[in-house]
């Protein structure tokens, strides 16, 4: 079956492999690699018919992961890190770029081969500390924030490097050939940019106003593969031409999307990439020269360790953060495969310096988590010995972000509803529609949106669900709605969320998953109506209030409605449409607090009637003058507004001010 064989083989022992790096607190990348090596040639186990066809299709795993990488690139991301994420990261390359180039000098390599690997050596993982800080929840911190920073600087580092480096080679450095090199990319991928930035938000606007997720997908993978291969054709990398593709579509409103439907595809094959990488290495060359990879493992985590806590201390940065950075920076990165696989493919550097170079790299990103981890516990002995000079407080304690929004999952009539009322009052809201129609309609109504499926992690992470206060699922379709909740549980497990669904067992599910309200349309349409005809009917509001619990108790459920604070507005609200009266919260230290009724002679003094009071989520309708109010209690009261303002003021103001009155 050739190539068809190989892939179900990669696919089948990438799932068993990844599955067991991932249960052992690994990156699944690992995984991936170790199937490559389990397929190679060397192992004798099974073995894939045709390496050469594998490598091909991993120059699509290497396209499609620049072109992811080229849609995530934010300038707000670097905006609060930029000066050490930029000239940090800068310095923090050149100086790891010499000391490889050193080092390779050392090992007795060739000028050409030594550069190759300080390069190789200076480049982070991106994919093993974005683990780390998410499984450590250190993500929102400011040593998370500067770690970040700098990796998307080494991200986009890569780029040059792919450009320059394959010029260095033989004889050694041809300034005159990297020059030419470079000049001849600039301009290209300059025209390119501009020719794109005016095509390419056009086309995905009208791809878009079609509403067919097919082809809004066909459109993404078909411009990153296909500019991709336009720069191939003017002899500049296919792989550097998808990442470009990536950055135009990152300024596009269509970005956060494209990147949710091009992930799926970026994962698998860039296991196929992973597994040819897997697939060079030959695990009798690391048993037979064991003492230089660890030799090498040992000076560059060493060496990275200490710069990169130097370079981020030398701009400013105290407390943790340069020893988070300097224990979770020191790996060498998966872009190292990307370059050393260039290397080897144009012949710039030979096998055996390649399969060093991977086995030194795959050391590091095992022992990797186990070094970030450490930083907590050696900073928090550091501090019991001795006392922190001074530095930002927030470098411990991470930063709080502003803003907290509501995010509306729905940009329809519904959604667009809320959105009016939540805006009303000044509330900060995201709202999210894959409709290009209701995204169109909610941006003309004012309403921050955000174009994408809602139930996607770029899209909820565009949107701010880390830090929400609230999120409102209105979308019609009780699969998506599912899809939404799941996801947003977790990114945020304890975000309070609000869904509509259709049917009672939708309900149920929807309760299990955590969601704490659940509003069913047509059910609440049927409550109000039934409420108006018993009113219109001279039905008791006591009974017309018990029948409308009752009824939301058994279609709800008791546990639908948990959050603090719910049962007693509820309750109000209900009364509300009951009664037409005003409401008053007891105050603690004021004269009703802890009074009777008929203590407080509030008829013959101020001429009000109180019709019904409210603790909790119990309703005392006309309380009589044994009831004893509470500080916190709400009191239902009807008479004329100077009547009204009396009494409010006497359940607000402290007894001693009412005395003194």
């Amino acid at each position: 079956m050739g190539i068809v064989a190989d892939l179900s083989l990669i696919l089948v022992f990438g799932l068993v492999l990844g599955s067991i790096a991932y249960r052992l607190g690994q990156p699944v990348m690992l995984g991936y690699i170790a199937t490559g090596i389990v397929l190679g040639p060397h192992t004798g186990f099974i073995s894939i018919s045709d390496p050469h066809e594998v490598e091909l299709l991993a120059e699509l795993g290497v396209a499609l992961l620049l072109f992811a990488i080229g849609i995530e690139f934010s300038l707000k991301e670097l905006k609060a890190v930029r000066r050490v994420a930029i000239f940090g990261t800068t310095i923090q390359m050149l100086l790891t770029i010499g000391f490889g180039t050193g080092v390779g000098l050392w090992l007795g390599r060739p000028l050409s081969e030594a550069i190759w690997l300080g390069a190789l050596l200076s480049v982070s993982s991106t994919m093993v500390v974005l683990k780390v800080l998410i499984s450590g929840g250190l993500m929102g911190t400011l040593s998370g924030r500067v770690m970040l920073g700098m990796l998307i600087v080494q991200d986009l580092a890569v780029i040059p490097l792919m450009i320059i480096l394959p010029q260095i080679a033989g004889s050694g450095f041809d300034l005159v050939a990297v020059l030419l090199a470079v000049g001849r990319s600039a301009v290209f991928l300059f025209l390119l940019v501009v020719v794109a930035l005016k095509v390419v938000p056009r086309l995905m606007h009208l791809v878009a106003s079609w509403n067919s997720r097919e082809l809004f997908l066909l459109t993404v993978v078909a411009l990153g593969l296909g500019v991709g291969y336009l720069s191939h054709f003017f002899g500049v990398s296919f792989a550097l031409g998808a990442f470009v593709a990536g950055l135009v579509l990152s300024e596009s409103e269509y970005g956060h999307q494209a990147l949710s439907d091009v992930i799926p595809l970026r994962d698998v094959f860039g296991l196929v990439f992973f597994a040819s990488v897997g697939i060079l290495f030959d695990p009798a060359f690391f048993a037979a020269n064991l003492g230089r990879v660890a030799l090498l493992v040992g000076l560059v985590v060493a060496f990275k360790g200490v710069l990169f806590a130097a370079v981020t201390y030398m701009f400013g940065y105290r407390n943790i953060i340069p020893l988070a950075a300097g224990l979770g920076l020191s790996q060498i990165g998966e872009f190292s495969f990307l370059l050393a696989n260039l290397g080897l493919t144009t012949k710039s550097i030979p096998q055996d310096l390649y399969s060093l170079t991977i086995a030194t790299t795959l050391v590091t990103l095992v022992i990797t988590p186990y070094l970030a981890r450490s930083a907590g516990p050696l900073y928090t002995a550091y501090r019991r010995r001795k006392q922190p000079d001074a530095g930002p407080t927030e470098a411990v304690a991470g930063l709080t972000p502003d803003v907290q929004p509501v995010i509306i999952a729905g940009a329809g009539r519904v959604g667009r509803s809320i959105a009016a009322i939540l805006s009303e009052e000044g509330v900060p809201l995201c709202m999210i529609d894959l409709d290009a129609s209701r995204v169109a309609d909610a941006r003309a109504a004012g309403y921050p949106v955000k174009f994408g499926d809602a139930s996607q992690e770029p899209i909820l992470h565009a949107a701010g669900v880390e830090r929400a206060r609230l999120v409102v699922v209105t979308v019609p379709s009780a699969v998506l709605a599912h899809s939404v909740v799941a996801r947003v549980r977790r990114m945020a497990a304890d975000v309070p969320l609000i869904v509509r669904t259709d049917t009672l067992e939708e309900v149920h599910d929807l309760v299990a998953l955590g969601v704490g309200h659940v509003v069913q349309p047509e059910f609440e349409a049927s409550m109000e109506m039934a409420r108006r005809a018993l009113m219109h009917l001279d039905v008791e509001p006591t009974r017309i209030q018990r029948f409308l619990d009752t009824s939301r108790r058994a279609q709800y459920g008791a546990d639908a409605e948990t959050e603090a604070g719910y049962a007693s507005l509820s309750a109000i609200g209900h009364a509300t449409r009951l009664l037409d009266l005003e409401w008053i919260q007891v105050a603690a230290g004021s004269r009703f607090a802890d009074a009777k009724i008929g203590d407080l002679h509030v008829r013959s003094t101020t001429g009000v009637s109180i019709v019904a009071a409210v603790r909790g989520s119990e309703i005392d309708y006309n309380p009589g003058p044994d009831h004893r109010f509470q500080p916190g209690d709400f009191i239902g009261v009807i008479g004329r507004p100077p009547q009204v303002e009396l009494i409010a003021k006497l359940a607000r103001a402290s007894s001693d001010d009412d005395a003194s009155r």
